[in-house]
């Protein structure tokens, strides 16, 4: 009798992968930006000129230009004494751990390679944009000149947060840096709408919690980033008027989380320790929370003034006894994923 034959093993599909959203590796089809030969620029070029002259008055010593290879905006290498440079006015406080590790970094390899974006300020300094850690260890290192690139373009110094690459931004210090730039454009240019600003603020939510922020550093905005991103828009007031009506949305958040605060202090009375107890109140009360949002939705689910206002009545008739224990640790499982 002839051996049964063994079925052959079967053979297992492919596991798909799936490609992380938002990231597409190819190359553009259409090449663009300048060629080689175009972005050579002479030093004595009329487009930096004025800029020229501003460092040699400076003290510094330009050293070379070009033409920035994609948009063809003219740039100025120079060298500049360390005191001709300063942080903008607006930039997000300074991290002295990461300077600190920044400096020991720079001191390792005996070499600041890097130069430092820099723009003629208001105050006829210079101003760097993105490189406060970068400053605050050269000062700490005793560097006597600074190797930058200068942009005669001023409105660079309000693109900081795509700009901002040596520290990642926590959104404390995004939400600070942005309302400070507010400000200043305010006074600047105080008939300049929020909504004309989009690329320099980013988002609307940024703006409100800055705004918190700067009354109490310790706020927990990231409970509150949620609600904040379905109804808080940038809108077509001037901006010394929208930050004002901003600013009576931060005075509600503030009340909102004083409220959230007395609830979380019942709940830990009652035994419940868990880190995501803040998250799980302001979700409860959160008047938008089963709303999705879709793709390219751009009108608020609800004005903010009126979530706002839902979120304080919620708050203060809060039922405690209607929480347990299985409820935090959905929020604990949304809040890890997330991150």
């Amino acid at each position: 009798m002839a051996a049964k034959k063994k079925a052959a093993p079967k053979a297992r599909p492919g596991k798909k992968t799936r490609n992380r959203r938002g990231v597409k590796l190819a190359p553009n089809a259409v090449k663009r930006g300048l060629a080689a030969t175009e972005v050579a620029l002479p030093i004595d070029h009329p487009e930096i000129a004025t800029v020229v002259d501003l460092v040699r008055k400076a003290g510094g010593a330009p050293i070379g230009a070009y033409r920035e290879p994609l948009g063809g905006r003219p740039l100025l290498l120079a060298s500049l004494p360390f005191n001709a440079v300063q942080p903008t006015p607006f930039q997000r406080d300074l991290s002295p751990t990461h300077a600190k590790r920044l400096a020991a970094a720079i001191e390792a390899t005996a070499a600041f390679l890097d130069p430092l974006i820099v723009v003629r300020g208001e105050d006829g300094r210079f101003w760097t944009p993105n490189g406060r850690h970068r400053l605050a260890a050269a000062k700490m290192l005793g560097l006597k000149q600074l190797t930058v690139l200068i942009s005669p373009d001023e409105s660079l110094s309000y693109r900081i947060l795509a700009l901002n690459t040596e520290k990642a931004h926590n959104l404390k210090d995004k939400s600070l840096e942005v309302v400070r730039m507010a400000r200043n454009l305010a006074k600047r240019e105080p008939s300049r709408t929020e909504a004309s600003l989009a690329a320099e603020f980013e988002a609307a939510e940024l703006l409100t919690l800055g705004l918190v922020y700067e009354q109490n550093l310790r706020f927990g905005g990231g409970a509150y980033s949620p609600v904040l991103k379905k109804v808080d828009r940038l809108t077509t007031k001037p901006l010394p008027a929208a930050l004002r009506e901003r600013s009576a949305y931060a005075s509600r958040l503030q009340e909102i989380d004083s409220d959230v605060k007395r609830i979380v202090a019942e709940l830990q009375a009652r035994g419940m320790k868990s880190p995501y107890l803040r998250s799980y109140v302001v979700a409860r009360i959160n008047p938008v929370r089963f709303h999705k949002m879709k793709a390219g939705d751009k009108k608020p689910v609800m004005p903010i003034a009126q979530a706002l206002l839902r979120m304080v009545a919620a708050a203060k008739k809060f039922d405690l006894a209607r929480v347990n224990m299985s409820d935090l640790a959905f929020v604990a499982a949304g809040a890890e994923s997330a991150e």
